[in-house]
C-alpha cells in the first residue's frame, strides 16, 4: 500500500476502564478511567511519579494492569496472550521515545525498516516504504546514515518515521520532545498534527511541554494516580 493512499475508519479508539496497577505497596494507578476517540492529538501531563508513563505503558500493551480493562478498537487487551499482545503491538501501535532508542549499528533506512521487518514483510517491501517515510520527513538524504551520524532532532524524526512504518492507527510518546532544543521541539509538535491530518492517526503524548499540552486537541491531567482534568 502506497505511503499517501492509506484507507482509516473513524471510530473509538481507547477504552481505559477502572485501571489500577501497583508496585509493591505503592500504588500507582487508582481506578483510572478514559475514552479517546481516533484521528486526535491527546497529552497527557502531571507532576513526575502522577503515573503518566504507568498509563501509556499499560495502554501500549508494555506493562499489565493489576485490574481493569484496556479496549482498542473493539479488542480486549487482557484476552490476549502474550504473543498475540506482541503482535497487536507491532501491527496498530507506534513509539515515540524521548531518548530514541535507535539502534546504533543500523542506518536510519534499516531502523525505521524494523518493525515492518519483524513482521514479516521482505526486505524490498520494508525498505521501500521507509524510504516514502523518511522522504516524507524530509531525511531523504540521511537514509545511509547511522544514528551517531544525525542531529537530536533528525534522530527523533527517523524514530516518528520507524513508529509509522506499519500504519498503526495509534501513536504513544513519552516526553518526545524532552531532549530536544526549543526550536527542534516546535518543529516535532508541529509535525504530530500534520500527520494526524494526513493518516488520521492517534496521537497520545505524555509531556511536560506546556506549549504542546496547550496545542493538542485533549489534555489529561493526572495527579496521585488519578484523572482530575480530561
Amino acid at each position: 500500500m502506497r505511503l499517501y493512499n492509506c484507507v482509516y475508519t473513524i471510530r473509538l479508539m481507547i477504552e481505559v476502564k477502572e485501571i489500577e496497577k501497583s508496585y509493591g505497596s505503592l500504588q500507582v494507578l487508582k481506578k483510572v478511567s478514559l475514552s479517546i476517540e481516533n484521528s486526535k492529538v491527546v497529552t497527557i501531563v502531571g507532576p513526575s511519579g502522577a503515573g503518566k508513563s504507568t498509563l501509556l505503558h499499560i495502554i501500549g500493551t508494555l506493562d499489565k494492569p493489576d485490574r481493569g480493562e484496556v479496549v482498542i478498537d473493539g479488542v480486549n487487551l487482557n484476552s490476549l496472550s502474550d504473543d498475540k499482545l506482541a503482535e497487536f503491538r507491532n501491527r496498530h501501535i507506534g513509539f515515540v521515545y524521548q531518548f530514541h532508542h535507535l539502534l546504533p549499528e543500523f542506518t536510519a533506512l534499516e531502523n525505521v525498516a524494523m518493525p515492518a521487518l519483524i513482521a514479516g514483510k521482505s526486505r524490498k517491501e520494508a525498505f521501500k516504504r521507509a524510504q516514502e517515510l523518511l522522504d516524507f520527513l524530509k531525511l531523504a538524504d540521511r537514509v545511509g546514515h547511522k544514528p551517531a551520524q544525525l542531529s537530536g532532532g533528525e534522530q527523533q524524526r527517523v524514530s516518528v518515521a520507524r513508529a509509522l512504518m506499519n500504519n498503526p492507527e495509534l501513536i504513544l510518546a513519552d516526553e518526545p520532545s524532552g531532549n530536544l532544543d526549543t526550536e527542534n521541539a516546535r518543529k516535532l509538535h508541529d509535525l504530530f498534527f500534520v500527520l494526524r491530518d494526513t493518516f488520521k492517526q492517534t496521537f497520545l503524548i505524555v509531556t511536560h511541554n506546556e506549549e504542546l499540552a496547550q496545542l493538542s486537541d485533549r489534555k489529561i491531567v493526572l495527579q496521585d494516580g488519578r484523572v482530575i482534568d480530561n
